[in-house]
């Protein structure tokens, strides 16, 4: 009698699916190792560097935070500003959106989706005109402006089926107690819609690091420099030099993986709380 497989098909099927994952996440990780191991080579080409540094050199690094240490920080200043842009703007929305039954809201929300299948060039090109008349161009306000339009619409989305969530009998006992509408979204609807704020302030914040359409668009000068616009030019200039330009690279990476780190569950948590009502 053959002897049977004692191990149950689910099983078999669970650790498939665990390797398969370990394998996909292996070659999404790759470029990143192979750029923080040339970053570690700095006299090594980019195809010269050995698959694992002997040694730590840190002069790349010191080098490319002295040449890029100001972009960084322009990154940071503008990407927070749009931030807080994108908030002010989207969490009223998405509030109006959910709870004042306007006509046509779905018409709005799919608008709204509409909005991020635009590419990145023709919203920068019709901006630069109404910039140059406006005076934003080469300035932090322009950028901040510019940058949180990308994240306006999904944060919209997002923070508006979140708030479709919230219970209608909290808003209406915020309401009897003689709350009104903007002291009900302030003190009620704000708190309780902290993780879907959280995720769309993270998304916001990212959508503005990784900008480089409209920082290369809308600035003509070195006034303002984001440090995706510092690398693009500093590749250029150290063309020789891939340990300082891979350097530059991971540190701007940097900020955005510890937001991600430390917001993990909030994103979870807003991503998935307006599914179920």
């Amino acid at each position: 009698m053959a002897a049977q497989n004692t191990k149950p098909p689910a099983d078999r099927r669970r650790w498939g699916s665990t390797v398969a994952g370990v394998l996909v996440l292996c070659v999404m990780l790759f470029p990143l190792y192979w750029m923080l191991d040339t970053a570690l080579q700095p006299e090594s080409g980019l195809l010269e560097a050995d698959s694992v540094p002997h040694s730590l050199d840190l002069s790349g690094f010191s080098k490319a935070l002295g040449d890029q240490g100001g972009h960084l920080l322009t990154s940071l200043v503008v990407s927070l500003g749009a931030v807080v842009i994108c908030l002010a703007i989207a969490a009223p929305a998405a509030y109006g959106l959910a709870r004042f039954g306007l006509r046509g809201t779905r018409t709005l929300v799919f608008g709204t989706l509409i909005t991020q299948m635009v590419p990145g060039i023709v919203i920068a090109n019709a901006l630069y005109t109404s910039y140059v008349d406006l005076g934003l161009v080469n300035s932090y306000a322009g950028l901040m402006l510019a940058d949180a339009s990308l994240g306006i619409p999904f944060s919209i989305v997002l923070m508006r089926s979140f708030m479709l969530s919230i219970p209608g009998e909290v808003i209406e006992a915020a309401q009897m107690d003689g709350a009104g509408r903007l002291r009900t979204f302030v003190r009620v609807v704000l708190p309780m819609s902290r993780n879907s704020l959280i995720t769309s302030g993270l998304f916001a914040f990212l959508f503005a690091w990784s900008d480089f359409m409209f920082a290369l668009t809308l600035n003509t000068t070195d006034d303002v420099k984001p440090v995706t616009l510092g690398i693009y030019q500093y590749i250029g200039a150290h063309v020789g030099d891939w340990g300082s330009v891979m350097a530059a690279s991971v540190l701007s990476a940097v900020p955005a993986a510890i937001l991600l780190v430390l917001a993990q569950k909030y994103i979870a948590a807003g991503i998935t709380g307006g599914s179920v009502k």
